[in-house]
């Protein structure tokens, strides 16, 4: 039954009271009904409509039920008041399942109706529609119990609900209502701030205002997913990752075989029949004839070794690689810091000149990297679980759909947890890490073996191998993955920066390992990395917080310049000065004699023309920040990143082929794998299925169904398509300079 009632009596003083008494509840109100606005302002309304809460809902066709109902109508008007009552039958209370409803509604009208689970359904969810942006509503789902909470004041001391603008979705299962019924309440706000809509000043002279505000909805109950399709698409999201474990141990198993098929001593790690291992290479076989191979000629400070026939490749002593060793342990060569300066601006470098340092001092140091980053993985995933576990009860607990920013028409709940697939898809960034790091223990090994038998192609040709920074780096992936899941338990403003701080840290590892190939004795300390990715965090959250300050920008691009700068000067001169605050000072002096002084043209001109181009696309990149303010600080600090890592791989692959290097196929493929991954992880990634920068109903409005099994959306096809970009992006490390294992590294050129 509804009661509609309206009076002409406008006096606040002598409002019309309406009490309905039913057999298990009453229902109270006064005409005018008042609502108070966000600032204190008061919206009041002459016409009423209310539902009355069924005693005994049960399907309509169970025949006529008979209950007495009263209305009491009392006024303290001296004159008395004028009112109208009139008491209907709901001829449609009941939703059908898969059948559009259309109604209208407004705060003084609020609308419910009844649902009820049909045979063999479990889930169902509520997508409720409209062409009008405002005025802001609410959808609640509430059990069958009366009162019925259907006024802006009360309609969340009940069940579960969502403000909304245009679109709106409500998951719910069976097995949260015991009687398989539950109503589904519809509530106009008086006003619409909550729903990103002008904030209204009232007027001071008249602040009572009385506004008609009718919304036109639409609602549909469609039934779920069945258990089957979780079963489905679990299992598919490990199978997919598993064919790239199984290919990585084809690849293995077929390296393995071609090596022990090699004749004789033609490869290392081949066995030459007693069980010990020949360590040689292809090369010495196919020369063994020359009595003169293998007479290298070696830096001034390591003298020569001559290959024989018999020998078949140069060995030198075993070389240990104890993790317990100190520094102390080593001859670090004191001389080597006293001539670096002269070494590092020669004008043609060689890996040799900057890789002078023991390779167990150096090799030490890049480990700080890999075990630096399981503690802050450690003491940063645990409180990040730990505050995610909290939201997920938070919402389950108060109903409050608005305070996690899903895609609801996509959020396939499954026990506490109301977006599973969004977790679920992130098994790609973790099980791919893993792979990463177990493709990189397999070459750590096998040059670890190498050493030890005193390979003299492992000691001094090719660059340098230290696997620290890579296996960082497959850690790094792995966390992305946990710190993503965390965030899409219950994506807000409050901690995006869960999604984003390994992101950050997987493109800084990613430069640092690109620079330290060539450069291995003047790369960055762990420490110093570390460091620098904690700034950049804490900028990141303070840009969400303070992005629209123009005093913000301004500091924040100032930094970005100079940064910028520091880093030119740091890379231009090979580390021969430190960074920092003469940096600049002595910077200024050498441009200033090198360009105005003597007028000479650039002593490295590459790395001029990669610095030149570097601090044009940063500048640009601090004005465009400058200028634009944009929204989502976070992805505008990524972006810069990103641009970064891309134009020194750009420069460095273009410098590589420059010097007559090659790429061969292995690290070519992953390229345009790389490529192409990319770009169709991009295009997923940009759909914008939710924002938490907008209110939570603007959000809905860009949410969209299942695109793959009815259970991933567009979003899970990004995480799918990221993670395995990624980790062709580190098989491109990994194996880009795989051509440069037989050359010697006085040989080979740094840029």
């Amino acid at each position: 039954m509804r009661v509609y009632v309206n009076s002409s009596s406008e006096n606040l003083l002598y409002p019309v009271l309406f009490v309905v008494r039913q057999q298990k509840g009453v229902l109270s109100w006064q005409v005018p009904l008042l609502f108070q606005g966000l600032h204190q302002q008061t919206y009041n309304y002459q016409e009423v409509s209310r539902t009355l809460c069924p005693s005994e809902p049960a399907n309509e066709t169970a025949g006529t039920l008979e209950q007495l109902i009263f209305v009491d109508v009392a006024s303290m008007a001296p004159l008395g008041a004028r009112f109208n009552l009139l008491v209907t039958k709901i001829k449609n209370f009941q939703l059908r399942t898969n059948v559009a409803f259309f109604f209208t509604a407004s705060p003084s009208q609020p609308q419910y109706f009844l649902y009820s689970f049909p045979e063999g359904v479990d889930t169902v969810i509520v997508k409720v529609v409209s062409e009008m942006v405002y005025p802001c509503s609410v959808v609640s789902v509430q059990d069958i119990v009366c009162p019925v909470y259907d006024l802006d004041h009360n309609v969340e001391f009940s069940g579960i609900y969502q403000s909304m603008t245009k679109k709106a979705a409500v998951t719910v299962q069976k097995k949260d209502f015991p009687t398989e019924q539950f109503f589904v309440v519809f509530v106009i706000k008086p006003e619409d701030y909550a729903c990103g809509g002008p904030l209204l000043v009232p007027d001071q002279e008249n602040r009572t205002w009385n506004l008609q505000r009718t919304k036109t909805l639409q609602v549909t109950v469609v039934p779920s997913i069945r258990e089957s399709i979780y079963v489905k698409s679990i299992l598919l999201s490990f199978l997919i990752f598993f064919f790239f474990f199984l290919g990585a141990l084809l690849v293995a198993l077929g390296h393995y075989i071609r090596v022990q098929r090699q004749p004789g001593d033609g490869g290392f790690g081949s066995d030459d029949g007693s069980g010990n291992t020949v360590t040689t290479h292809p090369i010495s076989t196919s020369t063994a004839e020359s009595s003169n191979y293998g007479a290298i000629e070696d830096s001034s400070s390591r003298g020569t070794q001559q290959l024989s026939p018999a020998e078949g490749r140069p060995q030198r002593p075993p070389d240990t690689d104890s993790s317990v060793e100190e520094d102390s342990d080593f001859d670090t060569l004191p001389d080597i810091e006293s001539d670096k300066n002269v070494i590092r601006t020669k004008m043609s470098l060689h890996l040799s000149d900057l890789s002078r340092k023991d390779r167990r001092i150096i090799s030490k140091k890049y480990k700080i990297y890999f075990w630096n980053i399981i503690t802050i993985a450690v003491f940063y995933a645990l409180p990040v679980v730990q505050l995610v576990i909290a939201y997920q009860a938070v919402v389950n607990v108060t109903g409050n759909q608005d305070l996690c920013y899903y895609n609801f028409l996509c959020a396939r709940p499954w026990g506490a947890l109301s977006a599973f697939n969004n977790i679920l898809s992130n098994v790609g960034h973790v099980l791919l890490g893993l792979l990463f790091l177990l493709i990189v223990l397999r070459r750590d090994i096998w040059h670890r073996h190498a050493l030890g038998a005193g390979d003299i192609f492992a000691m001094e040709y090719g660059v340098p191998k230290h696997f620290g920074l890579f296996y960082a780096m497959g850690v790094a992936l792995m966390m992305e993955g946990l710190l993503s899941a965390c965030y899409h338990v219950c994506p807000n403003y409050s901690n995006f920066q869960f999604d984003t701080s390994f992101m950050y840290m997987i493109a800084g590892l990613c430069v640092l390992k690109l620079y330290q190939a060539r450069h291995p004795d003047i790369n960055a300390s762990a420490y110093a990395a570390y460091a620098s990715f904690a700034f950049i965090i804490c900028l990141t959250v303070l840009g969400v917080f303070g992005k629209s300050s123009v005093w913000f920008w301004v500091l924040f691009s100032a930094i970005h310049i100079l940064v910028s700068l520091a880093l030119s000067t740091q890379i231009y001169y090979m580390g021969v000065f430190k960074i920092d605050l003469g940096i600049f000072r002595r910077a200024a002096a050498v441009f200033y004699t090198d360009c105005f002084h003597q007028c000479s043209r650039p002593m490295y001109t590459d790395r001029m023309v990669l610095l030149i181009v570097g601090n044009l696309a940063n500048w640009s990149l601090a004005l465009f920040g400058l200028m634009s303010r944009p929204r989502d600080f976070a992805s505008y600090m990524l972006g810069i990143f990103i641009c970064n890592l891309l134009l020194y791989l750009a420069f460095y692959i273009t410098m590589k082929l420059r010097s007559a290097e090659k790429l061969l196929p292995i690290p070519l493929i992953c390229i345009v794998a790389t490529a192409g991954l990319w770009t169709a992880a991009l295009y997923f990634f940009f759909q914008n299925l939710s924002s938490w920068e907008e209110t939570p109903a603007e959000s809905r409005e860009k949410n969209q169904d299942c695109i793959l099994l009815d259970f991933f959306d567009a979003h899970d096809v990004w995480h799918f398509l990221s993670a395995t970009a990624l980790f062709f992006s580190f098989l491109v490390l990994l194996t880009l300079d795989d051509d440069l294992d037989l050359i010697h590294r006085d040989k080979i050129p740094v840029f």
